[in-house]
């Protein structure tokens, strides 16, 4: 593996457990505003996140290269609105997808042939999360002010597994 994609890999490390850790921080506000479904769903988002970051971590100690972790920084810990909180986590995704699409160019750029079924796993696992994340987006918003609504969404979320 060259520099450059073990040190784009680290990045998206870096990345993947920042998601973990944002996630983490919504799941924290939906708690303290009585939304434990929603909680739920984004503690499952969490840890999705922190597998991801462990399968990249697992290729580049598989590829002879040296995972270098770095600072995350630290969550958001309080929104406006569950709306909010839903946006927030679709533009997250759509965020890591953007990171994953350069990853892969930069792979097909450097000639990293090993590194492309990996990279095609994420771009196919992105299309899942952009695509739930905005299902639950869509669904808040029909809720619109209905506290009942909102309330009904909370517990399918919860049953999320």
């Amino acid at each position: 593996m060259n520099k450059a994609m073990e040190a784009a890999l680290n990045e998206q490390i870096k990345l993947e457990l920042h998601s973990a850790y944002t996630y983490l921080g919504m799941a924290a506000y939906c708690e303290s505003t009585n939304l434990p479904g929603m909680a739920h769903w984004l503690e499952l988002q969490a840890k999705e996140e922190l597998e991801h970051a462990m399968k990249i971590y697992g290729h580049v100690n598989d590829r002879g290269g040296r995972v270098a972790l770095k600072a995350i920084p630290e969550p958001v810990l309080d929104y406006a609105s569950p709306l909010a909180v839903f946006e927030a986590v679709l533009a997250h995704e759509q965020k890591v997808t953007a990171s994953i699409h350069k990853l892969y160019a930069l792979a097909v750029e450097e000639k990293d042939y090993a590194s492309l079924p990996l990279l095609q796993w994420f771009i196919e696992e992105q299309v899942e999360e952009e695509s739930s994340a905005d299902e639950v987006l869509q669904k808040i918003r029909l809720a619109g002010d209905s506290k009942s609504a909102l309330l009904f969404l909370d517990s399918q979320l919860g049953s999320r597994e």
